[in-house]
């Protein structure tokens, strides 16, 4: 079997892109600087190839009863400084959005996507 990846090639990442595996766990903070979780993972539009949410971990100990906040990627912008991402989202408003429990993940079809976009006030990204 041949293998076609070649190891001289950064895989995960280069001057303007970066690895899935390395923004997964990366902090989110508040405007105010307070770290108000963790990237958990994000969703990709399979036809257009866009990010559409960064899936915010939120709460729980240790991973337990954590709570899934998607967020649109558009309200992230990543902070060298903190080496991380900061939303213009406060704390409380956050923890009214929509989110869910492990096991309970949504459709995230169009009507979901109406809500969370509804929600934090940005424009669709389709």
């Amino acid at each position: 079997m041949t293998d076609y990846r070649d190891d001289s090639i950064a895989t995960d990442e280069t001057q303007r892109l970066i690895a899935s595996n390395k923004v997964e766990g990366t902090a989110v903070y508040g405007m105010d600087g307070e770290k108000l979780g963790h990237v958990y993972n994000f969703m990709v539009d399979k036809r257009s190839g866009q990010v559409e949410y960064a899936v915010l971990g939120f709460g729980g100990l240790f991973g337990m009863g954590e709570n899934y906040h998607p967020l649109p990627w558009n309200t992230l912008t990543y902070d060298t400084d903190k080496g991380g991402y900061v939303v213009n989202i406060a704390k409380d408003r956050l923890q009214g959005g929509p989110s869910y429990k492990a096991g309970e993940e949504p459709s995230f079809d169009r009507d979901y996507d109406r809500r969370v976009i509804d929600y934090y006030g940005v424009t669709a990204t389709y």
